[in-house]
C-alpha cells in the first residue's frame, strides 16, 4: 500500500515538472518572437489639464524628443533594439511631463502613455521673477499659450521654489491655498492676487471691492473663506463693497473689519451669529440641488446696523463645508 502511494507521487511531482517546464518553454518562445518581431509604428497619447483643448507639450514636440533620442523613425527595427526605460527617462527630462511610459502592444506598436504636469499658481518673487508651479511644486516656464487663470502669488521670498528647509512650509501653503481657490469659480473670480508680506503670511486682493483681506497663514482654509463668504452674502452686499479697509479673518471663528478712515472696532453680534447658524443649519439639511440653493435665505431676518456691522462674531457649531460655486451676488439688494 506504501509503495503504491509513493509511486503516485512520484508521477504526480513529474507530471508537474513536466508542465513546468513546457511553460517555460512556451514564455521563452513568446518573448523570443516578440523580440524579434519589429516595430510596426507608434501611437502617442497625451492626458493632463490642458490635454484636451491647448496641451502645454504637443505631439509633435513628444516626436522631436523620440526622434533625438532616436526612437520615433525606428518602424522596421526589431523590437528587441529599443531601451524604453532610457526612452522614458529621456521624455521625463522635458519640465512639461510628469510621467512618460512605453511599451510594445501586441500589434508591435509603440505606445507611448505622457502626462503633462498641471500649473497650480503662478509666483512673482522678490527679485522680479515670474514662473509657474506645478502640484508637485516643481518650477515651470511660463507659456504664452496657457489659457487657463491661476491664482497669482507675490513676494515669494526666494529667487526660486523650495520644496525643503527655509521657505518649504511656505511652499505647501501655497499649494493647499491655490487648489481651494482654483476649485472654486467664485473665489477664482474674486481672488485678484495673493501678497506674501514679511510674516510669510497671506493677504488676499480682491477683483471686486477696495479693500484687502488678511487671511494668516495656510491653515483652516475652508473655515476663512467660509466666513468670508458669509461676511459678504450677509454685510458687504448690503452695504456696499468699499466701505471697509480691512477684512481679516485669520482669527479662529471671526472676521474682523476695519472701516476706511477709522481704528477699526471688535463687536460681537449675537443676533447676527444666531441668524447665521440657523442660514447653516437649514443649508445642511438641504439636498445638493443647485436649483434649491440659488433661493437659500436665513429662516430669520437679520436687523442690520453700520454699528454692529464693524465685526461679525461667525462661530459655526460644525466644520463648514467649503462654498459652493453656486454663490449670490455681491451687489446691494
Amino acid at each position: 500500500m506504501a509503495i503504491k502511494i509513493n509511486i503516485r507521487k512520484v508521477f504526480t511531482a513529474i507530471f508537474w515538472c513536466i508542465a513546468g517546464a513546457g511553460g517555460v518553454v512556451l514564455l521563452v518562445a513568446a518573448i523570443r518572437y516578440r523580440n524579434s518581431n519589429v516595430c510596426k509604428g507608434y501611437h502617442i497619447g497625451i492626458t493632463g489639464p490642458a490635454s484636451a483643448t491647448t496641451p502645454f507639450i504637443d505631439r509633435k514636440g513628444i516626436v522631436d524628443l523620440l526622434t533625438a533620442a532616436g526612437a520615433a523613425k525606428g518602424q522596421g527595427r526589431p523590437i528587441q533594439s529599443f531601451d524604453l526605460r532610457r526612452l522614458e527617462t529621456t521624455l521625463e527630462k522635458n519640465l512639461w511631463i510628469k510621467d512618460a511610459q512605453l511599451f510594445f502592444d501586441n500589434n508591435g506598436i509603440l505606445q507611448v502613455r505622457i502626462l503633462e504636469r498641471e500649473p497650480m499658481a503662478r509666483i512673482f518673487t522678490r527679485e522680479g521673477n515670474s514662473f509657474y508651479i506645478d502640484s508637485s511644486g516643481v518650477q515651470l516656464p511660463l507659456q504664452d499659450k496657457f489659457p487657463a487663470r491661476l491664482p497669482v502669488f507675490t513676494n515669494y521670498p526666494s529667487p526660486r521654489i523650495r520644496l525643503q528647509g527655509e521657505d518649504s512650509l511656505l511652499t505647501a501653503g501655497i499649494l493647499q491655498l491655490s487648489g481651494f481657490i482654483r476649485q472654486d469659480s467664485f473665489w477664482t473670480a474674486q481672488i485678484a492676487q495673493i501678497d506674501i508680506n514679511a510674516d510669510k503670511n497671506f493677504e488676499l486682493e480682491p477683483e471686486v471691492g477696495d479693500h484687502r483681506i488678511t487671511f494668516g497663514d495656510a491653515t483652516d482654509i475652508a473655515p476663512k473663506f467660509h466666513r468670508l463668504f458669509v461676511f459678504y452674502k450677509e454685510v458687504l452686499s448690503r452695504i456696499g463693497m468699499d466701505k471697509y479697509d480691512r477684512i481679516d479673518v485669520s482669527y479662529a471663528g471671526q472676521v474682523v473689519a476695519t472701516r476706511k478712515g477709522s481704528g477699526g472696532n471688535r463687536y460681537d453680534s449675537q443676533q447676527g451669529l444666531d441668524n447665521i447658524r440657523q442660514l447653516i443649519r437649514s443649508a445642511q439639511q438641504l439636498q445638493p440641488d443647485t436649483t434649491r440653493q440659488q433661493n437659500i435665505r436665513p429662516l430669520e431676518h437679520t436687523t442690520l446696523t453700520e454699528q454692529n456691522l464693524s465685526s461679525y462674531d461667525l462661530v459655526p457649531e460644525a466644520t463648514p463645508p467649503a462654498p459652493s460655486v453656486n454663490k449670490p451676488s455681491l451687489k446691494n439688494n
